[in-house]
């Protein structure tokens, strides 16, 4: 096994574990959002309108994040079994 194989090996795992690990705490973010919004439109009378434009920027991080995480089975290399 060469270097440049290890490292080949090893950056697309921590690759999708970070995106992984962002997709989950984009989805909270996302929540926390709704739940402030909703509460927002309760509170007042009428509302500011930005307010309704809150949480698209979460939804669009995690429609990215969530295409990425739905294609990567099916774009994975299939790696042959080592036997023992």
């Amino acid at each position: 096994m060469t270097i440049v194989s290890a490292v080949d090996e090893e950056f697309p795992v921590n690759w999708n574990r970070w995106i992984r690990q962002l997709h989950r705490w984009l989805s909270i973010t996302f929540v926390v959002t709704v739940v402030i919004v909703t509460v927002a439109v309760v509170g007042q009378e009428e509302p500011a309108e930005w307010v309704f434009y809150l949480p698209l920027l979460p939804l669009a991080l995690l429609t990215f994040s969530g295409l990425y995480l739905f294609a990567l089975p099916y774009t994975t290399r299939r790696r042959p079994r080592q036997s023992q």
